[in-house]
């Protein structure tokens, strides 16, 4: 069975979200932060992470 993480990002102001699915989760958030495989998140500089 294989797991899979449901994220949520936004930009510093908490005015814009992103919601995704991945499994693996360390690897998609590095994408985020370094702007590649995201238009949305990029556009929007959505790349604050938080883990609750």
């Amino acid at each position: 069975m294989n797991l899979y993480y449901i994220y949520i990002l936004a930009n510093v102001y908490r005015t814009t979200f992103y919601i995704g699915v991945t499994n693996d989760l360390n690897k998609r958030v590095s994408e985020h932060n370094d702007k590649i495989g995201s238009v949305f998140t990029t556009k929007y500089n959505v790349t604050d992470f938080n883990i609750l």
